[in-house]
Formats: structure tokens, C-alpha cells, sequence
């Protein structure tokens, strides 16, 4: 039976430094992906949180527990 790992919350951004796209999980330490568009970081994103967590699961006994919670983005009107 696989193991059910939480929902964390993906931060995706241009880097003009980089000259692409960021995809980063705040609540797993250094685990990000890039991408020449959105949708590329996070295709790689999910191997790198898949690979992160396998990791992890070796020394652990449960994963990190999800504790980012992004800023409120305000409403126009």
C-alpha cells in the first residue's frame, strides 16, 4: 500500500537571475525545480518532492507536517 504524504503548498516565480521559472516547497528544506515555463518546474518539482520525501522517509517515521501558510492575497474591488 503506498503512503499518503500531506498537501504542501508550492511557491512558483520567475527568476531573472536564472533566466526561468522557480517551483519551491517551503516546508521541505532546499526541495525546488526549475523549469523554462510554470509548468516545467513543477513537472520537476513533483520529482524532486518525490525523491526529497524518500529521502526523508528513511530516517523518519512520518513526513515533515505542512506549516506554510501563504500570505493573504487581497481582494480588488
Amino acid at each position: 500500500m503506498a503512503k499518503s504524504f500531506p498537501h504542501y503548498h508550492v511557491n512558483v516565480f520567475y527568476s531573472q537571475e536564472d533566466g526561468g521559472w522557480i517551483a519551491a516547497v517551503p516546508d521541505l528544506q532546499n526541495c525546488s525545480a526549475f523549469g523554462e515555463s510554470p509548468e516545467e518546474a513543477l513537472r520537476e518539482l513533483d520529482t524532486a518532492v518525490g525523491l526529497w520525501l524518500e529521502c526523508w522517509m528513511q530516517t523518519h517515521d512520518a513526513p515533515p507536517p505542512v506549516r506554510y501558510q501563504a500570505p493573504p492575497v487581497p481582494i480588488a474591488g
